[in-house]
């Protein structure tokens, strides 16, 4: 397993101009004739996924492997034309709910869904999916051992839901009868189900993209055997139960997984789905992208899990048919400042010392290292063109994207912390120590030193910037995270609220710097209640211009993925939400 340092030389430049204008390749699934069964893919990748229990699932890998075994209400299709990968589609619902079908209320604010009566667990028997499984699956979400970071959507959104969560965290985190306890005997107002085969939501006020809400992947239906065990613990990782496709039959934490077919699964079923090979067989710990590469070239792996193509591949691959750049109008990667962290006097929670340091990031550099123009953009808002409430905008421009390290020294003199140290923990998968590694040089270059710190381990996320506590302590200052929209289309709050609303800040929180600003919160509350969507995407602009005036973040990279697979491999329809080809659609020759 390597772990070493891989160089970025000038010589790179001229690899990547080649690639400028490269579209994407994909699966010509027509050639390869009729779909067949069986096989096993082989998936080979670094690091093991934050939250396996789908209730706090929050990354695109975690999101592309709940897909296989934990369905949700609503849906949206894979599809190498990303205009078809948007629209809400039913899952486990029967149908979408429309005024006109009487399912939803005249007010806008009651949904009722109907159930498919074909869903079943992989239980012994197999037993029907039923709503009240679902209204167990929102109830997790707020569960005190491993809440969702996207449970801000729902206590906004869903009547009673907020004080649901609220006394739920008062709860001991490590007794799971405790936790199922507080789920039997407490109610979400707005979560009921009416029968078996019909839940019906009440929301607070009505909200236009209430039904991309029921596709999340942590809206998935929990079984009641997982009252049994604390939320994403240890234990609850070994017992996972499926509704789809496949099902976890083997985990080895940090280590592998193996994917093998769900019998109670039956393709009439899944509107979204289909099952071809016969196992996924996903292995860990290869940090180098270029290793992983190797291996699918040779035909000893199929996929990458979570590494892209190295970039000094792209140039030989541009015009093989298994190569592919995929639309995923993203925030990938950003800097964040930890706005609590008493480092440095308290220094980052100083709007003008963050200001300072927006000038300092040569983006120029960082569009080279993931592969040049075809694959990336500089970025200088937090809302990402193709996303709802995107306004072009560059609030602190340096020549050519290229940084400004005279200013970025200026302006800190005049804060009077010009002598900043800064810990910068980074991710050892695919080009994040590349990425951490030129934004450090870029900072030394404005006076401010950096302590680098490597997370081999797959806790980047829960185990540091998502965790409060290390927050506080000044365990971390900066770090450079990537976000992908939860959904696209009427999509304005899946980025925003998420990310900076400070009212949800909390264990697994998205808002990783712990950023508050009142505006900020009354501008969200304001889009989440306009009264169409086009007001809401002024709401959402006015937000992202508040939050860069403050610079909470600096907006790095609007990122496509690369991708590649072996020859083998065919089916090939992408998830933009997963980052990755849809598991489920792929077959074997």
């Amino acid at each position: 397993m390597a772990r070493e340092m891989f160089k970025v030389t000038v010589g790179l430049t001229g690899l990547v101009l080649g690639l400028t204008g490269c579209a994407g390749g994909g699966d010509d699934a027509s050639a390869a004739g009729r779909p067949r069964d069986g096989g096993t893919l082989r998936v080979v990748g670094s690091s093991d996924v934050e939250h396996l229990d789908p209730a706090s699932v929050a990354s695109v890998g975690a999101y592309g492997l709940a897909r296989t075994f934990a369905r949700t209400l609503f849906g949206t299709r894979a599809s190498n034309d990303f205009r078809e990968t948007i629209d809400v589609r039913p899952d486990v619902a029967a149908r979408v709910p429309t005024r006109e079908n009487g399912d939803v209320s005249k007010d806008h604010r009651t949904y009722t869904v109907r159930l498919r009566t074909d869903v079943r667990w992989n239980t012994k028997p197999p037993r029907p999916v039923t709503a009240h499984d679902f209204v167990r699956g929102f109830e997790r979400l707020c569960n005190p051992a491993s809440p969702s970071g996207g449970k801000g959507y729902f206590t906004s959104t869903l009547k009673g839901m907020d004080a649901f969560c609220r006394g739920f965290g008062a709860v001991d985190a490590q007794d799971a009868g405790a936790i199922a306890a507080y789920q039997r005997d407490h109610e979400i107002a707005g979560v009921r189900a009416k029968d078996d085969a019909t839940l019906v939501f009440e929301l607070e006020r009505p909200a236009s993209d209430f039904l991309n809400l029921l596709a999340l992947p942590y809206t998935a239906a929990a079984p009641q055997e997982y009252d049994r065990y604390v939320p994403d613990g240890p234990e609850f990782r070994q017992h996972t139960i499926s509704d789809g496709p496949y099902q976890i039959t083997e985990y080895r934490p940090g280590t592998s997984y193996v994917l093998t077919h769900n019998p109670a699964w039956r393709p009439g079923s899944d509107p979204l789905r289909e099952r071809h090979v016969e196992k996924i067989r996903i292995t860990l710990g290869q940090d180098s992208p270029e290793a992983v590469q190797q291996q699918i070239e040779q035909g000893v792996a199929d996929l990458a899990w979570d590494q892209p193509v190295p970039t000094s591949a792209l140039p030989r691959l541009r015009d093989d048919s298994r190569f592919a750049i995929m639309e995923t109008p993203s925030n990938s990667p950003y800097l964040v400042f930890n706005t609590r962290s008493p480092s440095n006097g308290g220094a980052l929670g100083k709007r003008e010392v963050r200001q300072a340091l927006e000038y300092a990031v040569d983006r120029s550099a960082l569009i080279k290292i993931v592969g040049g123009p075809a694959v990336a953009k500089a970025l200088h808002t937090v809302i990402p063109p193709g996303n709802s409430g995107y306004a072009p905008a560059d609030h602190y421009p340096t020549p050519n994207d290229s940084g400004d390290p005279g200013k970025c020294r200026a302006l800190l003199a005049r804060t009077g912390h010009s002598a900043l140290t800064l810990r910068f923990p980074y991710r050892t998968n695919s080009v994040h120590k590349l990425i951490a590694q030129s934004v450090a040089e870029n900072l030394d270059a404005c006076g401010v030193k950096t302590e680098l710190a490597a997370d081999s381990g797959g806790s980047f996320y829960a185990g540091t910037i998502a965790t409060p506590a290390k927050a506080a302590a000044g365990e971390w200052d900066i770090a450079a995270p990537g976000w992908t929209p939860d959904w696209y289309g009427n999509n304005g709050r899946s980025i925003i609220q998420p990310l900076f609303d400070g009212r949800a800040y909390g264990q697994n929180s998205t808002n990783y710097g712990g950023y508050d600003n009142p505006q900020v919160n009354a501008l969200i509350d304001a889009a989440l209640t306009a009264s169409d969507p086009a007001r809401a995407a002024t709401c959402w602009r006015q937000a992202d211009e508040k939050i860069m005036a403050d610079a909470a973040i600096v907006p790095l990279l609007n990122r496509s993925q690369t991708i590649f697979r072996s020859s083998r491999v065919h089916g090939t329809r992408f998830l933009p939400t997963t980052a990755a080809y849809d598991y489920t659609r792929l077959w074997l020759t």
